[in-house]
């Protein structure tokens, strides 16, 4: 009868403390960009319901992208 493999080791999470003031301009680029994005979809929807929902479906991909940026997705190990 076969048996499971155990698990593998838990990936790295933690980060170090010694990157400065690099990752506060960090986040603070990254809701400075989202902020950017959604005041661009709302003008956006100023000139009428079709841009509007297109807006819409292009701010929904970069919000994602900006999100899984921060959360280190792109970053090597």
């Amino acid at each position: 009868m076969s048996q499971l493999a155990p698990p593998g080791p838990p990936p790295c999470v933690t980060m170090a403390d010694d990157d400065g003031l690099r990752r506060l301009r960090f986040r603070v680029w990254q809701i400075g960009l989202s902020v950017a994005t959604v005041l661009l979809t709302v003008w956006f929807f100023t000139l009428g319901p079709i841009p509007g929902i297109l807006a819409l479906l292009v701010a929904k991909h970069v919000l994602v992208a900006i999100l899984l940026m921060g959360l280190g997705v792109d970053a090597p190990r």
